[in-house]
């Protein structure tokens, strides 16, 4: 039964799929379809909820891991460095970023705004979806079939999706996600601060005293949820940046180092064959051949 509750949400998922990080006429709905798999890529995911409906993708974040199969579905609850693998073809998957207005009035409306059990919650988080779910987001996503539809029913199916979610083992991670003053917030507002100044020189004193933790708890709780150090966080944005810029070609890797916060261009030559296996040209270079050869794009969202 869930199979082919699934093969209806990928035919959908493939009649409206239009491009590759295309965004659809239904609120916060991204669709991915590929036929061939993709290799290791690197790139920023903002807090969103993946669903796959066909295929395997696998996360990679810090230290951490996580492989997505088709009926389950992969929940990024902060702004996180990432290299996903589509391991398996065909893939189809529909990406939800989060209302989290919505999801804060329905916790009012279910009357679940008390206190939530403390939780460690990972950057990333895999789960089951279950029938109830895939059902709901299908219609979401069958609404592009009806346009006419959309305005009056898209606020409805999304309220239904997370009231799903809600009910799923993701529940009590939503609620944690939800709350203005938890860890999981604190170390989430860190992780944004950190993304819109990565090429500044980073203060861990200063990242601890705006969260209102000291260093040592920052670090522990940061690394809980991504797997890496603060500063390790901002050296993975500073790298993604600097190979995005390289294989678009217009500027020397010492330039780039420089316009992305190295004040020493053997240091970053030194990290990034650390992190990449190669000297920055070597691997644009790589790059641009495994690009040419790949006829699929890579998608922002998969």
């Amino acid at each position: 039964m869930e199979g082919v509750m699934l093969d209806r949400l990928a035919s959908a998922i493939d009649r409206h799929f239009v491009g590759v990080g295309s965004a659809t006429a239904v609120p916060r709905l991204t669709l991915v379809a590929l036929d061939q798999t993709v290799e290791p890529t690197d790139r920023l995911e903002d807090p969103m909820l993946c669903f796959v409906a066909a295929g395997r993708k696998r996360t990679t974040a810090g230290e951490f891991a996580h492989v997505a199969h088709a009926g389950e579905m992969l929940f990024t609850t902060i702004a996180l460095p990432v290299t996903v693998a589509v391991e398996k073809a065909p893939y189809r998957s529909a990406v939800l970023r989060f209302d989290s207005q919505a999801l804060t009035e329905l916790l009012v409306e279910l009357h679940e705004t008390g206190p939530a059990t403390p939780l460690t919650v990972e950057a990333q988080v895999a789960a089951s979806m279950t029938p109830e779910l895939i059902d709901a987001l299908t219609r979401y996503v069958e609404l592009l079939d009806t346009p006419d539809d959309i305005r009056p029913l898209a606020a409805r199916v999304e309220s239904e999706i997370l009231y799903r979610l809600l009910r799923s083992s993701l529940g009590p991670i939503l609620r944690q996600w939800s709350l203005g003053d938890s860890t999981t917030s604190r170390v989430r507002e860190v992780a944004q601060w950190i993304c819109a100044r990565y090429t500044e020189p980073l203060s861990i004193d200063k990242i601890a005293a705006m969260a209102h933790m000291s260093p040592a708890s920052l670090h522990r709780h940061f690394k809980a949820a991504t797997g890496m150090s603060p500063l390790r966080y901002q050296k993975h944005l500073r790298l993604q940046e600097a190979r995005r810029r390289l294989v678009a070609g217009g500027a020397t890797a010492a330039q780039i180092a420089q316009a992305i916060g190295y004040a020493s261009a053997t240091q970053f030559n030194r990290e990034y064959r650390s992190t990449y296996g190669l000297p920055p040209g070597q691997d644009a270079t790589r790059l641009r051949a495994r690009l040419t050869r790949t006829a699929t794009a890579v998608p922002q969202q998969a």
